[in-house]
């Protein structure tokens, strides 16, 4: 054992550090908002509008406002009753400056504000104020207005106090986030746009506003206002699909101050989109209240199959993964103390909510049945044609084994293999084309860089279950390549590279094989995904040169700055050559752009990027015109060389 030299510094008392108020969620502010990436920039309007839900969960407020102001300021307005103004018993000063100032100070600790809330830990308004460079609270009462400034993560010269009359109550919260503290303040319309219309869909009856003032010329706005609730939340997603019963299932049940709703419905697909919340959050990575809905919907389909001889005495019961294929689903809860795994909220752990979601769709989803015959054998044969894909994948998988196409021994032929086996140093590209997979070949580290050349256009997974990918060879050697396995059988830790690469052109042909392998490691090899294992390489779209200076562009606003730069004040000819396929480059230009680590661009492909593309494509892709031709007309005016 190596002999541990002592530590020369010296260690007393004062080197015990203790952070003054907010000073905490400053140094670690991970440990609060998840990041301080683009998803903890959100999550801070999140925490905001959070707090307006929960005026709206406890019958206050019916309208809220957000709005992205230039600067990349954030306004969040709600018409509750606003936030008390009082003078705190114990802090000495307002109760509204206690909320934004001091960690875990809230009315949703048992105090009697909020018989249930989404903001389980108190934290949200005051983290917020912590992150911003600038925060301003303005409170309506009812009687009068009140406002206070704060400033560098919470620091204030003035106390809240009163500045006009009203007869309106609610509360306006105006932030900026701390571009010190953040590795970017851009907020993203369309993210905002997906958790707030979220947000409406959950709670039936609230209007949500969301309007984008950062560009005056173009100002955009959404008005988010669903009285169907669930039901037309799992409406729009299946927007895109096609439903094998007219209207989706609705269940509800309240019990102990409880309530637990659940909406469904079954399309064509083969593939289930359940979405899990608990008092409003998003349970991303579920729990005990969608363990309780899978259990029970598994326990109805096998009893009402054996009940009217839909399942033989001989035959084996429906297995989860048989009768969600095709779901749609939204379960929420509402309770009054969940309790989540995780600052972030992430996964429910309440077991009351698991026998409460249990007993709902074990009695609510019995009954329906009962009642709708037509619907509930439309949905069983789905069920057991799923049964049998099941069953037609397990030969399939057999049969590829046998064949050795799935073993370590069996590698496909055209992969070009690297010759280190330390997972934390390889990665493979996966190479749309057998010219540019030759570039790669040639211009690779042999040592660390694997290259599996790709050609035409591969199974659209989407309209096909996973029997058909064991005879796809296309995607088979994608399988054998990595060596993990695949579907339910996947093992994360038989990776044999720890970074997979896609690498395709920059153009329409190269995006549409991006999404269709991207929404492949979705369906069936989403671990990869979750643990941050792919990624997107970024080949340049232009060669700017001078003679012999070069830049590589990969935008055209680098185009343009490159050639400015070097045509020089003497204005001299620069030469620009626009990349159209990765073919184009010699295994130099190649190594040097796009495969050097030292100087590549590879974006990582986060769970939320693949949902987006997985939904994206779907639309594209699927038999619904209407969707598609909305899309179109929602993005044409971002179509940028056309004729490239």
């Amino acid at each position: 054992m190596a002999e541990r030299k002592p530590n020369e510094q010296h260690y007393d008392e004062s080197q015990i550090q203790v952070l003054e108020g907010l000073e905490a969620v400053r140094k670690r502010p991970g440990m609060y908002i998840g990041s301080t990436g683009p998803a903890g920039l959100h999550h801070l309007v999140y925490e905001i509008v959070d707090n307006a839900i929960d005026e709206a969960l406890a019958g206050y407020c019916d309208r809220i406002t957000v709005d992205i102001l230039p600067g990349n300021t954030i306004r969040v307005e709600d018409n509750g009753r606003g936030i008390p103004v009082g003078i705190h018993p114990k802090e000495g000063i307002s109760a509204a400056t206690v909320a934004y100032t001091i960690l875990h100070a809230g009315g949703k600790f048992g105090g009697g504000g909020y018989k249930v809330a989404g903001g389980l830990h108190g934290v949200g308004a005051s983290v917020v104020n912590a992150l911003s460079s600038s925060l301003d609270l303005t409170v309506y009462n009812g009687e009068h207005i009140y406002f206070q400034h704060f400033y560098h993560g919470g620091k204030y010269d003035e106390p809240l106090k009163e500045i006009g009359d009203t007869d309106h109550t609610g509360t306006v919260v105006s932030f900026c986030p701390d571009d010190t503290i953040f590795e970017t303040i851009e907020f993203q319309y369309e993210v905002l746009q997906d958790r707030l219309r979220e947000q409406a869909f959950l709670n039936a009856g609230i209007r949500i506003i969301l309007t984008d003032q950062r560009d005056p010329q173009n100002i955009i706005s959404d008005d988010f206002y669903y009285e169907g609730g669930i039901r037309s939340f799992v409406t729009h997603l299946n927007k895109s699909k096609t439903p094998i019963h007219d209207e989706p299932i609705y269940l509800y049940k309240e019990e102990n101050d409880c309530i637990a709703e659940v909406a469904f419905q079954y399309n064509d697909g083969f593939y289930e989109n359940i979405k899990s919340f608990a008092n409003n959050i998003h349970t991303i990575d579920g729990g005990t209240h969608e363990t309780g809905f899978k259990n029970a919907l598994t326990k109805v389909f096998n009893d009402y199959g054996r009940r009217y001889k839909l399942l033989r005495d001989s035959d084996a019961n429906l297995l989860g993964e048989d009768v969600r294929e095709g779901i749609t689903a939204i379960i929420s809860v509402k309770l009054p103390d969940c309790e989540f795994e995780g600052q972030t909220k992430g996964k429910l752990g309440n077991t009351e909510a698991r026998a409460l979601v249990d007993g709902l769709v074990t009695e609510g989803l019995g009954t329906y049945f009962e009642e709708n015959p037509a619907v509930a054998k439309v949905i069983f044969e789905k069920a057991t044609s799923a049964q049998r894909a099941r069953e037609a994948a397990r030969r399939a998988r057999e049969t590829a084994r046998r064949k050795s196409a799935l073993e370590a021994g069996g590698l496909p032929g055209k992969l070009a293999d690297c010759s280190s086996k330390d997972v934390s140093k390889t990665e493979i590209f996966i190479v749309e084309g057998d010219s540019a997979g030759g570039s790669a070949k040639s211009g690779r580290d042999r040592n660390t860089q694997a290259i599996l050349p790709l050609w035409g256009k591969m199974l659209n997974v989407e309209k096909a279950r996973i029997d058909k990918v064991y005879t796809n060879e296309k995607l088979l050697p994608v399988v054998a390549a990595l060596g993990c396995g695949i579907g339910d059988e996947l093992d994360v830790t038989k990776v044999r590279y720890g970074k997979v690469i896609i690498m395709a052109d920059a153009d329409v042909d190269g995006s549409h094989i991006r999404t269709l392998l991207l929404t492949f490691f979705f369906r069936y090899m989403r671990p990869l995904i979750e643990e941050g294992h792919i990624y997107f390489a970024q080949p340049p779209l232009f060669k700017v040169f001078r003679g012999k200076r070069v830049r590589y562009a990969f935008t055209p606003e680098e185009r343009d700055r490159y050639a400015a730069e070097l045509a020089g004040e003497g204005n001299a000819k620069v030469d620009i050559q626009r990349y159209k396929g990765l073919g184009e480059m010699n295994p130099e230009q190649l190594w040097e752009t796009t495969m050097d680590p030292e100087n590549r661009t590879i974006i990582q492909v986060t769970l939320e990027d693949a949902q987006k593309a997985d939904e994206t494509f779907s639309m594209l892709m699927g038999d619904k015109v209407e969707p598609r031709k909305e899309f179109i007309e929602r993005n044409a005016h971002f179509v940028q060389n056309l004729d490239v």
